[in-house]
């Protein structure tokens, strides 16, 4: 198993370079860049909201900026500044190695418009992400495996058919239309406002109890949390059913029946530890889809300030520091948590081992 984990560990690297050299090379062709953004916005044709303003950039570079706005154009030592200032005055090739020698040490840089170190604001937005993520994740588990077992019991019934159409129409309903229903009906749309609809926390909480601030938190992740949850809930209770489906025709379980075993204790105590090893040993990887792919569009609706709408305005905004540190870190995060999934199916069942040929 260590020879094993070691070349997966090696592995990282050529996965991890290739990721990363694929994305720098398309926004190498991608229009936009922070350079053209400051130049539009120094001739008074663009705007780069929330950034430095066009007069506070002239006055930056030494106030003679704002005598080259107009249709005159920029002087080309201002353009000159300009690409010094974001460092792009380097050749492509030689901007990547940089990047990949500070990289290696999670030199990340600072971002480009919020005079902050890359790794500063993704430590300050993680909280956000890992809360919704993971209680989603467990969410979706807790309710996911008691309904796919009960299914498996009770598979071709009416109660099996029905919950399947439910988890079904589930799953097809996209979170973010989940989610803006869920406002319009619960926080304050056009009905009830029984939920708040911004952040995690209310604005007075710092002053309350550790009880309330943590019934605070939980009232403001409901919503949230249920618009993620409900399109996760079809995959893994069908996985679920089927699992235990498999497992229950195998010949072991007739066996115990013959011997006089309860369907409980036949269910329970043989059936379950084979049927959950795809289920228990998915587990990194299902967080790892839920934190990095599904949160976008949920924290925008919901006004939280996480790593998904930090990179969302990143992208926008053509902030490369940004967006090339969460990039590093969500790959870095995903190949690890693969390599933990592989572990943990050696840890639920002792047989499986994959220097095995």
């Amino acid at each position: 198993m260590a020879a094993y984990l070691v070349r997966r560990l090696l592995l990282v690297i050529p996965t991890l370079f290739g990721i990363i050299a694929i994305n720098f090379v398309v926004v190498q062709f991608a229009p936009g860049g922070p350079v053209e953004q400051m130049i539009a916005e120094l001739k008074g044709h663009g705007q780069v909201g929330g950034r430095i303003s066009g007069q506070g950039a002239a006055e930056a570079m030494g106030g003679d900026a704002a005598l080259y706005r107009g249709a005159r154009g920029l002087d080309p030592h201002v353009v000159a500044d300009i690409k010094r200032m974001f460092g792009f005055d380097k050749p492509a090739p030689v901007r990547f190695a940089h990047m990949l020698r500070d990289y290696l040490r999670f030199d990340f840089g600072r971002s480009f418009f919020r005079d902050r170190s890359v790794i500063g604001l993704i430590l300050q937005k993680m909280p956000v992400s890992v809360s919704l993520g993971l209680w989603s994740t467990l969410l979706v588990y807790f309710v996911s495996i008691p309904l796919g077992i009960a299914k498996a019991v009770r598979d071709g019934s009416r109660f099996d058919v029905a919950t399947s159409a439910a988890v079904l129409v589930g799953y097809a309903v996209p979170g973010f239309l989940l989610a803006i229903l869920l406002v319009v009906l619960f926080a304050g749309g056009s009905f009830v406002q029984w939920f708040p609809l911004r952040g995690l926390t209310s604005m007075d909480s710092a002053h309350w109890s550790f009880a309330a601030r943590a019934g605070d938190y939980l009232w403001h992740m409901v919503l949230p949390t249920i618009a993620m949850v409900v399109g996760g809930f079809a995959s893994l209770t069908m996985l679920t059913k089927n699992c235990f489906l498999e497992e229950i025709r195998k010949q072991y379980v007739v066996t115990a029946r013959a011997k006089g075993a309860s369907e409980t204790r036949i269910l329970y105590r043989h059936v379950f530890r084979n049927a959950m090893l795809l289920i228990i040993a998915g587990f990194p990887a299902a967080f790892i889809s839920i934190l990095f792919s599904s949160a976008l569009l949920v924290e925008i609706i919901f006004s939280l300030d996480g790593l998904g709408l930090l990179g969302f305005n990143a992208a926008i905004q053509r902030d490369y520091p940004v967006m090339f540190g969460t990039l590093y870190i969500f790959t870095l995060l995903g190949l690890l948590m693969q390599i933990v999934g592989d572990v943990m199916y050696t840890i639920v069942d002792p047989r499986i081992d994959f220097e095995a040929r």
